[in-house]
């Protein structure tokens, strides 16, 4: 057992594992999150273990060839390397998070106070029927797309998604920033939009 590790308690033990499993399974970690029972941003355990251990903890991930870094603009602990491999999402998650992504760009370059950017499911799919790539899709595969974003803690869903319409309200987390540059992915949804038809295409990794 690594002797740093070995000195802690087991509590903490415990802590830094799921620190390390969840770093593993989604590559990232956020300082605070939205709680829908207070309706605030909460801090997150993970994160504040995630700050005390960090010497370790990028010691530990770059046995891997894995790094271990830190944006403190946006409150995120990320991990970075070929041994880092996400998993595939579906068409619509895809086209929903290429157009997350130009849309926190759009609103962070106005000098947004926060990094957490507010949206509406109305305005999602508005501008993404400007690239045509849009039909008519059925609630319960919006429902799966937006559940798929939220789960990789992309989105967090202010509303419920028991009945789900245009006014139904988003956040979008700086974490999006994490998957494309905003120019990455205007270029991909123009490339979409030529290219539509290719359902294999319409597949990206988080």
């Amino acid at each position: 057992m690594i002797p740093y590790f070995k000195e802690l308690s087991d509590e903490e033990q415990e802590i830094v594992t799921s620190v390390i499993q969840l770093l593993y399974r989604q590559t990232f970690i956020m300082e605070r999150k939205y709680e829908k029972k207070t309706g605030r941003f909460q801090y997150s355990r993970e994160y504040r273990y995630c700050e005390k251990h960090f010497e370790f903890l990028k010691e530990y991930f770059a046995v891997a060839g894995i790094a271990l870094k830190e944006s403190r603009q946006t409150g995120i602990m990320y991990i970075q390397g070929e041994g880092v491999i996400g998993d595939k999402l579906p068409k619509l998650a895809t086209l929903y998070l290429l157009m997350l992504k130009v849309l926190y760009d759009e609103q962070m370059s106005k000098a947004s106070t926060s990094v957490h950017i507010y949206t509406t499911l109305g305005e999602l799919n508005e501008r993404l029927d400007s690239y045509r790539l849009l039909g008519r899709i059925p609630p319960t595969e919006v429902r799966k797309a937006l559940t798929l974003l939220k789960k990789y803690q992309i989105i967090e869903t202010v509303d419920t998604l028991d009945d789900i319409d245009g006014r139904t309200r988003l956040i979008i987390y700086p974490s999006v920033s994490l998957v494309l540059m905003g120019d990455d992915a205007r270029a991909l949804l123009e490339s979409m939009t030529e290219g539509e038809g290719d359902e294999n295409e319409h597949e990206s990794e988080v």
